[in-house]
């Protein structure tokens, strides 16, 4: 394992740095919640920057693992890698900076300075989608040296994390996420998702995480079926992606319907049920 990471970080330092950098930034935008109490559509302002940074500090980590697997396309390889980088980069600083401005920063078309800003965003994440469907078709074309499973693991959770990007171009044709009432209400601790009406962002955030999720579970059934002799760890995953999928599905129909994930009535805490607010 020593030796893997090792590796790793010789062959994808950028993407290594910058996944830490985010996850050090959200640290920073943490710290300033305990000093700075402005809200945005009721929530702090600073909560988005950390769910923002703690993304792409998964995404970018995860993309460094799948280009170290991916056997040539050496010139790709370096296009996808400071691509994601240069994007994620621009992204959240431009929802640090509407943060800061205190404004929304997603569906924010007020004013001719946030529209630009939410377009800039816009074209951002459909580039980086683009990027995403060509390392899946390198994926399918590529020799990678690694278990079948583990492979189809990993391009399963691609195909379905380009789902879940087509999702969210749906998302923001609507000019919103909440479906059934205004953005702005009752919702989930720190994720915010809604708990009074559908909520488009949990459909996207569960597919963008298939990129996480269904590789990682490939990699479980690869180590148990050399335990357990009835686990045929391919077929396993194949079917898990299937379920994935089909809860990915689900739970955008659930959305569109305007039903939430999780009614209020059910969501029960001890301060206050847990009652925070949706951000934009």
């Amino acid at each position: 394992m020593t030796e893997l990471l090792n590796d790793l970080w010789q062959n994808q330092k950028p993407l290594i740095l910058a996944g830490i950098g985010f996850l050090v930034v959200s640290g920073l935008f943490a710290s300033f919640i305990s000093f700075d109490s402005t809200q945005i559509l009721g929530i702090n302002r600073w909560i988005k920057p950390i769910k923002f940074s703690i993304s792409a500090s998964v995404f970018l980590l995860t993309v460094a693992v799948f280009l170290y697997y991916l056997q040539g396309f050496e010139k790709s390889k370096n296009v996808i890698a400071w691509g994601t980088l240069l994007i994620m980069v621009f992204e959240v600083a431009l929802i640090v900076m509407q943060a800061a401005r205190g404004t929304t920063s997603h569906f924010n078309v007020a004013k001719p300075f946030d529209a630009m800003v939410y377009g800039a965003m816009g074209w951002l994440i459909m580039t980086n989608t683009f990027l995403l469907v060509y390392l899946t078709v390198l994926y399918f074309q590529s020799d990678i040296k690694l278990p079948n499973t583990i492979i189809w693991g990993m391009r399963l959770g691609l195909v379905i994390f380009i789902l879940g990007s087509i999702q969210g171009g749906y998302m923001a044709s609507q000019t919103g996420h909440t479906v059934g009432v205004a953005d702005g209400g009752q919702g989930l601790p720190f994720l915010s998702w809604s708990t009074i009406a559908g909520d488009l962002r949990v459909a996207h955030f569960m597919g963008l995480h298939a990129f996480q999720a269904i590789p990682l579970f490939a990699v479980l059934m690869t180590f148990l079926s050399k335990q357990i002799s009835f686990i045929k760890p391919t077929t396993f995953t194949v079917i898990f992606a299937i379920l994935y999928f089909s809860a990915f599905t689900f739970v955008f129909a659930q959305a569109l319907l305007g039903k939430p994930v999780i009614n209020q009535k059910y969501l029960t805490k001890n301060i206050e049920q847990g009652k925070v607010y949706i951000n934009e």
